[in-house]
């Protein structure tokens, strides 16, 4: 009696990690192919096996993030007219997707979104502006918009101004914004649901193109992305302000097509995607203590890698290749940061953005 007992202890442990393995993720895409629009999955962080559950039709949803809950998922369209749009979409646990409010960014071609529960922001690129939305339950309301400016010397990349990303600052106070074509990036304080200009958090390198941002887990860093020097730079993070430390190479070919970054869930490895050519991540080991960075590897990827992510158990990434119609999946080395093709490639038609969020009850 007690063997059996035991025995089945045993199996219900098995079957509950199982199914903590399990993770639902959503995948945002480019609709001038054959999507549809936003793509539920479900993926094992176990085996790197994926199946799609459900599809959401939406044009161009080409970033998009979820809710702490995981409850609610918030995805632009990105198009170039009086459309261009955040959309808020209720998520179920099994895959399914409902759309439950529209907002107008008057900004064209958003192309990156943030929230915090209270407050959205979308980075519009052809806009060159940041539109900020009050929050409440389902529904978003434009509240304002700040505008990017130019500056830089690539007369046909930034010849008008261009906002790329806006994302909150760990500390929960500010707002930082890249200015593509100004070479900097922009601090906002928060207060309440609204959203204050607060001037230059910082300069970056002329030519550059500040693409996207992402911090240390202890907040004391913040790593960017510059999609024409395609280089890292790496800043120390102070009340809505950045100092830079370090700025280290990415793209060695000068493809001017550095493109997202992200660290690994430990915070010991960063990695930055590239593309135009010698498309791949590049891997970078992480110093702890100064923030400073160290290139490890290069893994070469599919046609366009645009936007990747890392499973929360950190071991797997997952990078959207969108000129290749798929998404490739890695197996990452939580010990040396090396990447491996498991060939499990998850086939979408131009995947941009892939987002993980964890089983619930609803």
């Amino acid at each position: 009696m007690k063997v059996r007992n035991i025995i089945l202890v045993l199996l219900c442990q098995i079957c509950t990690m199982q199914a903590q393995d399990k993770i639902m993720m959503l995948v945002g895409t480019y609709t001038y192919g054959n999507s549809k629009g936003i793509y539920s999955c479900r993926f094992n962080q176990a085996t790197g096996e994926a199946e799609v559950l459900d599809s959401l039709g939406m044009k161009n949803p080409s970033y998009l993030t979820v809710s702490r809950d995981g409850s609610l998922a918030y995805a632009v369209s990105e198009t170039n007219d009086d459309k261009a749009s955040l959309n808020i979409i209720g998520l179920n646990n099994k895959g399914g997707m409902r759309l439950l409010d529209t907002a107008l960014t008057e900004g064209a071609d958003p192309c990156y979104v943030a929230q915090n529960g209270h407050i959205a922001l979308t980075a519009n690129y052809s806009g060159g502006s940041m539109s900020v939305f009050s929050l409440n339950g389902s529904h978003a309301k434009l509240s304002t918009r700040f505008l990017g400016a130019t500056g830089g010397p690539d007369l046909s990349r930034q010849d008008t101004p261009h906002v790329h990303c806006a994302c909150f600052t760990p500390d929960g106070k500010y707002v930082l914004a890249t200015d593509f074509s100004a070479d900097r990036i922009l601090s906002y304080r928060i207060q309440g649901q609204k959203v204050i200009a607060n001037g230059v958090a910082a300069d970056v390198t002329a030519d550059s193109g500040p693409r996207h941002l992402t911090f240390s887990r202890d907040g004391r860093f913040a790593y960017l992305m510059s999609e024409l020097s395609g280089k890292v730079t790496v800043f120390n993070y102070s009340q809505g302000r950045l100092k830079t430390l370090q700025e280290i190479t990415s793209d060695s070919v000068g493809a001017r097509g550095g493109a997202d970054i992200h660290l690994s869930p430990d915070g010991r490895f960063l990695y930055s995607s590239n593309r135009l050519k010698a498309e791949g991540i590049a891997i970078f080991s992480v110093d702890n203590k100064t923030g400073l960075l160290t290139h490890i590897g290069y893994q070469p990827t599919d046609a366009h890698p645009r936007q990747f992510n890392i499973t929360p158990n950190g071991q797997f990434l997952l990078c959207c290749c969108r000129d290749s119609d798929k998404i490739q999946v890695f197996r990452r080395n939580s010990q040396t940061g090396m990447l491996t093709d498991t060939h499990q490639d998850i086939p979408l038609s131009k995947p941009v953005c892939v987002q993980f969020i964890s089983e619930k009850g609803n």
